[in-house]
């Protein structure tokens, strides 16, 4: 069985730079091992990461002995439903790649709030300088 997105079509990668998602294999894929549900595929941004931080999930620092390079902002990331939630209620929620986003976010996060937060990324970024 195919995993699926929000859109109800096929789950499309998140990110690899760095590698994302519960499994690290770039996609929001879920499972039962996966008591977070890291569903949402966030393009995180400066007071994303800083709510985060103060909600006691620091997504910033490195830590080498997980092989986590800490987050920038303009990265794609897999977090989890409820986070990103409570960040949409902060009033700092990271955008959403919709496309790359698990069907299973839904049992958190309405459509509704996901689709406000939504942006189109393109596979490829260098193409947007073109």
């Amino acid at each position: 069985m195919t995993d699926r997105n929000v859109l109800g079509t096929t789950l499309e990668p998140c990110g690899v730079d760095p590698v994302t998602g519960f499994y690290r294999d770039g996609c929001c894929s879920t499972g039962p091992e996966d008591l977070g549900s890291h569903t949402v595929c966030a393009v995180v941004t400066a007071e994303f990461l800083e709510h985060q931080r103060r909600i006691g999930n620091d997504l910033s620092t490195p830590m080498p002995h997980y092989h986590f390079p800490g987050l920038v902002p303009g990265d794609r990331w897999c977090v989890t439903a409820r986070n990103w939630l409570r960040a949409h209620y902060d009033g700092a929620a990271a955008p959403v790649v919709l496309a790359s986003t698990h069907e299973r976010a839904l049992d958190v996060v309405p459509l509704a709030a996901l689709r406000e937060h939504a942006v189109d990324v393109p596979a490829d970024p260098g193409a947007l300088e073109s």
